[in-house]
Parts: structure tokens; sequence; C-alpha cells
């Protein structure tokens, strides 16, 4: 059976809000209009990177033994994937590279009554439409609404691998509703928090700092938290201090200088919790692509780890 629009956008997650296209394309977006364009007149790399697909997914479940959908790729930034976990398993990988700008995806399912969750590409922009299924799709019911905010980690660069990206690990552990606005590049900006309309968020986590580390001016990292008190009051916050990064062995000290900064700004608000990255990533090269951004396995690990923090603090 054809899946109509809105049923497609009932197992389709990750998003603020989701439109269709004039060919019938639905296009989701994690950034309210007013905050892509704060990106379109801040940095053109910023703003097609807010555009991209990263924590989208199609979650439901199943009898079918056949689903599809058409794409098309309006955007690529690096060449990941988009993968198919059944039962919270990886079942199948389709990388970007191989697939064409435009075309139809199509997934063999087992036949029985299990989830599906298609992770959507991190760093490509992707709009689906004329979904099939053999059999009744129904959505997943999630938990809580988790929305993450950080750089290109959080966005999932390094990995190559949507289901590996750490913030779909968790997501994955956690079973939490996400809106993931993980942007490569960016920094503590306290103009682009914005109100989200219609959008109030259970929990959030705050994952920046790796692109600024070598600042002495900690003014507007302290404006960030002001302002995101301001907008979301007493929600539950999580701070993710940055990850170890191998690229200056000089650096290191400057970015243990900024950690402990940044704990020193969120501790005081009651509300946030603070991780400390440096424990979450091993301190070795083999876990990252360039020793800043973690890799498939480092991406994973950092995932993983941080589903135990979670649970330890509580949070």
């Amino acid at each position: 059976m054809k899946l109509s629009s809105n049923q497609l956008k009932s197992i389709y997650f990750g998003a603020y809000s989701i439109i269709e296209t004039h060919d019938g394309y639905l296009k989701s977006f994690q950034y309210t209009p007013e905050q892509m364009q704060y990106f379109k007149n801040l940095d053109d790399f910023w703003f097609e990177r807010s555009d991209a697909s990263n924590g989208k997914t199609l979650e439901f479940i199943t009898k079918a033994t056949h689903f599809a959908f058409e794409y098309k790729l309006s955007w690529i930034g690096s060449e990941d994937s988009i993968e198919l976990l059944i039962d919270n398993l990886i079942m199948k990988v389709f990388y970007v590279k191989d697939l064409e700008k435009e075309g139809t995806l199509s997934f063999n399912l087992p036949n029985y009554n299990k989830k599906v969750v298609i992770n959507l590409p991190t760093d490509a922009t992707i709009l689906i439409r004329n979904a099939q299924a053999n059999d009744e799709v129904i959505p997943v019911i999630k938990k809580h609404k988790v929305l993450w905010m950080g750089d290109s980690i959080t966005q999932g660069y390094g990995s190559f691998r949507s289901a590996h990206t750490y913030v779909n690990v968790v997501n994955r552990y956690c079973d939490y509703d996400i809106i993931n606005q993980g942007l490569g590049g960016y920094i503590y900006d306290s103009k682009v928090l914005m109100p989200m309309k219609g959008y109030s968020p259970d929990k959030i986590v705050v994952a920046l700092g790796t692109n600024q580390y070598e600042t002495d001016d900690f003014a507007e990292i302290e404006t960030y938290y002001e302002k995101l008190e301001q907008l979301y009051q007493n929600t539950p916050v999580l701070c993710i201090t940055p990850i170890y990064r191998g690229d200056s062995i000089y650096g290191l000290k400057k970015l243990i200088h900024f950690s402990e900064k940044l704990k020193m700004i969120c501790s005081k608000y009651p509300n946030i919790k603070i991780i400390d990255g440096f424990k979450l990533v091993p301190h070795t090269s083999e876990y990252f692509i360039d020793e800043v951004h973690p890799n498939e396995l480092g991406a994973e690990l950092y995932g993983r780890n941080l589903v135990q923090a979670i649970f330890d603090l509580n949070f």
C-alpha cells in the first residue's frame, strides 16, 4: 500500500517542521524559519548545513516484508549513509557515494512483527515521497523530547555512518524523540537561541566549545546560558564539555582550561548537569578521522559512554 503524506509524516522523526514541496516530496527542518534566516545572513557554510537531515529517522512497527520510498538528495556535504535497523540491529547500509541524486530505496524486511528504524543522512539534505509497504506501519511511541545543540561532532560528521553518530547511538538506547541542531563549525552563539513556536523539549543537551576553546573571552558563553535559561527556564540541561582532541599537544592545556571554565559557568544553574567530555572518547588517534572528529568506532563509543553517564546522572 502507498502511504499518504500524513502517514509518512507520522513515522518521520527528528524534525521541527515538515513541508510538502510542489512535486510531493517531504522536506524536514530542525530549525525555525527565523533561525534559518539568521544562518543565511551569517554564512553560506552554516546555512547549507543547517538544512541537512541530521538526526532524522523513519521509525515504525510493522509485519511488512517490504518498504520503499522515493528520494532526492538536494545537497551533499560529506558522503555518509542511509541505514536500516531491525529491532536496533543494523541490517542494511546504503552509502551516499553509491546513490544517484534521485531514485528509489527498497528494503526487504523479515517476516515478523518488528521495530524498523531508517537513519537518514547526517551531512546531506534528503527529501522523500511515495513511501510504500506491503502491510500496516504503526508509528513508534517515543519517550522524552530532547533538543540537541552542538557542532559538527553533534551533527554527525566523522563517522560517515548515520547509525553510528553519537547522537543516534544515544537515541537508539534511550528512545528519545530528538531534534538535532548540531551544526558543522559552530560555536556558542546566543543569537541563534530563538523561541521555537509549538515546541517545548523535556530535556536539552549542549555540546559546544571545541571550535572556540582557544578563546580567553567567555562573555558570549555566559550570555548563551543566560538566554537558554530565559527561553527554557527550568528545563533540565546537560552540558557536555569538549571531548579530547589530539591535533595539538600544546593546545590540550587550553582545551582543559576552557572546559574547567565552562563547568564553572554551568555550575551557576541548578537545572544544568555537566559531563566531562574527556571521559567519553579514548585519547588515541585510532578513534578519530583527523584527531578532532571521532570516526565510526569513536562515535559509537562516545554514544555508549554518554548513555552510561546519562543513567549515572539520572538525567
